[in-house]
């Protein structure tokens, strides 16, 4: 073991910027460059008192005792590369970077986050450039070397790392100052994932992709599947960050299959609530209007229609926002840029470099890391190197082919997987005329790892792709091998599938584990799956899980644990999509029926409004769903609920009429019709049939409270109140509201108990108890905010607003008005009987104010963000 110093440590990374495009044009005069360029770095290191830990083609790990020596080294490396005289004119810039920390020996290597962080520092340079950590310039700083002075660039996220470094740029006399800001993560929104490997290569097509999207809208990376294009555009995603102010966000298409949806999925990853009765492109584009930012859609092919519908609108609508599209098709959309994603370079195996120089190669540089996870004394050398070559030769340079052949490392030496890749992936050229060329490569690939699964994981492999977007243990077990017929644990099945890359484990939120299919590897699944004659009974299982999923979880979706609950249910939203599809496909009425009925209240909390009662259209016009059962009956119901959020009132009354008539004619025992009768009452209440709904809800109310259906009736009450106050008596509608206040609280019914408190502050405002209707207010909004009502929020602002109004508050009054119309614009604005109590605030309002005015404060309101518009609403008026 070697001697290397432990405890406070400081640790240099450095490496050649452009390597890959000098060997490129030199050829074997790059072995002297890099000859030179050793010699020089190892000079300095040993100057600065370093231990050389390790070099990879032209990158250098070493360690120092002092944090001036790595200073010192670094400075003697940059200034004798700069002096040097280059081989072919060539122009050698080297990037390094400096990190003080733990030294933690794992062997002859040092383990740790403080090695990562300092291998980030180096990756955040430019060529020519040395950045350091906030801990190496504390320790170093008074033993700078001459001519040298430290520049703060200040605090910077760096890829991977959960918390920000504070980077100094170490300035040499005499060589480059000026460089561009450091390659980091700043902390622009984002919903980047976090990628658990290193990305190899690709340094040129990175910059001709950020070249292409400085200077277009719209930029379109096309490839056949397996060429890397997600993981290039997230890598061109995280360069992009520090340039677009609003952020960069990444939409993930894999599993929709409907065009219609795209702009819902934009939404919804932006946070962009559907307006009811109107186009959710409409309301992105006015999101995005004013917005600087990037939008990454991925697996953009099988909805390609959607381009001229959905994202060409949007682009046009926003003249900031700029879209990085992967597809194995061109959009064919006015102003697309289209990048031909190529395959990793790749070395002749016939004429090799030097064994060291062909790390330099992407394709097996690949190759060798992802090996060496699985075999950690792999390395690539003079024995291998040909092999090495003419494996990832085989495999087209595609890097999925690379990544999933490499996994089989830890089993088979190079030689035999060579023998192997050759003998199970023939290209077959004459049987696959239609399918491009690398594709059948990456096919073969996944059909060589999964001939190596036994026979009890093949089944599970093929049963594990019926889950769009992946699944929890839960779903898992209940849909793969719910009865034990595959004769395996589902968690050693699974840990086998993960372990061969076939299966990806995603982390999660609440840190439940996940497992997921990269898409393509799906594809092939769910052919196994149809050829199995297994597919129906899957199929089915699929449905009925998540069946069960959302009967479970309706009730919890009002209660505290709320926001938890709508996350997990949101996970498996194409799940939700995928199963309705094949129910619908496989003329299946009643378990479409079901299924839409248990996803009702998914839907409504999740403002999926548009989509909801588009289900329910198409499950309740099947063929076998129109007779007069129940199943139909609480279909109806449900849609009824989606259509009242959405404004169509004819709808709404039609749904709950027929629901109710096909309960009545039933004569059901069981007391269901409660929760149909209570939509109609509502219904009515709407449609201004005020006697009739009072006896819809009183029926209702009265059925609910001889099933013992405490919530359903305290909802029922709630609503009398409201229809007392409608028909002009609000002194007989305080006793009501506070019986179903009173009822939700001991329920523990956290979005009922926040929502009728605000109403009781409606009335104590209208008696004129205004600090009784402020507290009502407080408590109201400190509930919609635990249970992420932002909806609620915004109507809850309005009633602060109204109170301004009535103290004589008016700027505050229109301001606020203002405020609350934005939240409710952004979350999806639904009409609501607030207005019932409250009125039009802000007209109330102009009467005492001069019209500039007026207008001033109300966009000043609009302008507010949601917090802001929270803070200002609780913080009372200076006297």
């Amino acid at each position: 073991m070697r001697d290397l110093p432990t405890g406070t440590v400081t640790f240099l990374f450095t490496d050649i910027e452009g390597s890959t495009r000098l060997l490129g044009r030199l050829g074997a005069t790059y072995r002297d460059i890099q000859e030179q360029h050793n010699a020089i770095l190892r000079k300095a290191i040993e100057e600065g008192d370093g231990r050389e830990i390790g070099t990879e083609g032209d990158s250098f790990f070493a360690v120092f005792p002092a944090a001036g020596g790595a200073l010192l080294a670094a400075a003697q490396a940059q200034r004798g590369l700069a002096a040097a005289t280059w081989p072919g004119q060539a122009d050698v810039r080297v990037r390094m970077g400096i990190h003080t920390g733990e030294g933690i020996l794992g062997g002859d290597n040092y383990l740790g986050l403080d090695v990562n962080r300092a291998a980030r520092i180096s990756a955040a340079a430019y060529g020519g450039q040395v950045l350091l950590s906030g801990s190496t310039r504390a320790l170093g700083e008074r033993s700078l070397p001459p001519g040298t002075r430290l520049m703060d660039l200040g605090q910077h996220r760096l890829k991977d790392l959960r918390e920000p470094e504070r980077l100094y740029q170490m300035v040499i006399e005499g060589l480059d100052q000026d460089f561009p800001p450091p390659r980091t993560q700043e902390g622009r929104p984002n919903n980047l994932p976090v990628q658990l490997t290193r990305f190899i290569g690709r340094a040129e097509e990175i910059a001709q992709i950020r070249e292409l999207v400085a200077a277009n809208r719209l930029v379109t990376l096309t490839g056949p599947g397996g060429t890397g294009k997600t993981r290039l555009s997230l890598e061109v995603a995280a360069t992009a960050l520090s340039a677009m102010p609003d952020g960069v966000f990444f939409i993930d298409l894999s599993s929709v299959m409907e065009p219609r949806m795209v702009a819902s999925m934009i939404a919804t990853t932006l946070n962009v609530r559907e307006n009811p009765g109107r186009p959710v492109v409409e309301t992105l584009a006015d999101h995005l209007r004013d917005k600087e930012l990037l939008l990454v859609l991925d697996n953009f092919e099988q909805v390609v229609e959607a381009g001229p519908d959905a994202l060409e609108p949007l682009l046009r609508a926003a003249p900031k926002l700029k879209a990085l599209v992967t597809s194995r098709v061109p959009l064919h959309l006015y102003g697309e840029h289209e990048f031909k994603v190529p395959p990793l370079i790749l070395p002749d195996p016939d004429h090799l470099p030097d064994p060291r120089a062909v790390m330099e190669f992407d394709s097996v540089a690949l190759f060798a890391e992802r090996a060496a996870a699985r075999r950690p004394q792999f390395r690539v050398g003079a024995d291998n190197a040909r092999t090495v070559a003419e494996i990832t030769a085989r495999l087209d340079g595609l890097p999925l082919a690379i990544e999933l052949a490499a996994s089989r490392m830890n089993l088979l030496s190079p030689e035999s997987l060579l023998a192997r890749l050759q003998q199970r992936l023939p290209l077959l050229r004459a049987e696959d005329r239609n399918v491009p060329e690398r594709q059948r490569t990456l096919r073969r690939t996944i059909e060589w790892s999964y001939e190596l699964l036994d026979e009890a994981e093949r089944r599970m492999f093929s049963r594990l792709s019926v889950f769009a977007g992946g699944a929890d243990l839960e779903a898992i077990e209940a849909v793969v091998n719910p009865d034990g017929e595959l004769g395996i644990d589902i968690l050693d099945g699974l840990a086998s599938l993960v372990d061969k890359n076939l299966v990806r484990s995603v982390d999660t939120p609440d840190g439940e584990p996940r497992f997921a299919m990269l898409e393509t590897i799906r594809e092939y699944g769910l052919e196994q799956l149809s050829k199995s004659g297994d597919e129906r009974l899957v199929r089915r299982r699929h449905a009925e899980h998540w069946i069960h999923v959302g009967e479970r979880t309706s009730e919890t979706l009002f209660g505290a644990d709320r926001p938890a609950v709508s996350r997990r249910l949101e996970q498996d939203h194409e799940n939700f999509r995928s199963a309705l599809t094949w129910v619908l496909e496989s003329d299946e009425p009643e378990l479409g029926l079901r299924l839409g009925a248990a996803l009702r209240d998914f839907w409504r909390e999740g403002g999926h409004y548009t989509e909801g009662i588009r289900w329910f259209q198409s499950l309740l016009a099947a063929p076998g769903a129109a007779g007069k059962t129940l199943l139909r009956a609480r279909a109806l119901t449900g849609a009824a609920d989606i259509s009242s959020w959405i404004g169509e009132i004819a709808a709404y009354l039609r749904f709950a009429e027929e629901a109710v008539s096909i309960y009545r004619e039933l004569a059901d025992p069981a007391g269901i019709p409660a929760d149909a009768l209570e939509e109609l009452g509502a219904a009515q209440m709407f449609n201004g049939q005020l006697s009739e709904a009072r006896v819809s809800l009183s029926e209702a109310r009265q059925l609910n409270i001889a099933l013992g259906n405490r919530q359903k009736a305290g909802e029922c009450t709630l609503a009398l109140s409201i229809l007392t106050l409608i028909e002009g008596r609000p002194e007989e509608a305080r006793a009501p509201m506070e019986e179903a206040l009173a009822t939700f609280e001991d329920l523990g019914s956290a979005w009922f108990t926040a929502f009728a408190e605000r109403n009781v502050g409606h009335l104590d405002r209208l008696e004129g108890s205004l600090d009784a209707a402020e507290n009502r207010y407080r408590k109201s909004l400190s509930g919609l905010r635990e249970v992420e009502s932002a909806l609620g929020v915004g109507w809850v602002v309005y009633g602060f607003a109204d109170l301004a109004l009535a103290r004589g508050q008016y700027e505050r009054a229109v301001r606020l008005a203002g405020a609350s119309r934005a939240i409710r614009d952004r979350e999806g604005e639904v009409w609501s009987f607030d207005y019932v109590f409250v009125g039009d605030v802000r007209e109330r309002a102009r009467a005492f104010l001069d019209e500039a005015t007026a207008e001033n404060l109300y966009r000043e309101g609009l302008e507010m963000q949601f917090e802001e518009a929270v803070a200002y609403a609780l913080q009372p008026e200076p006297s």
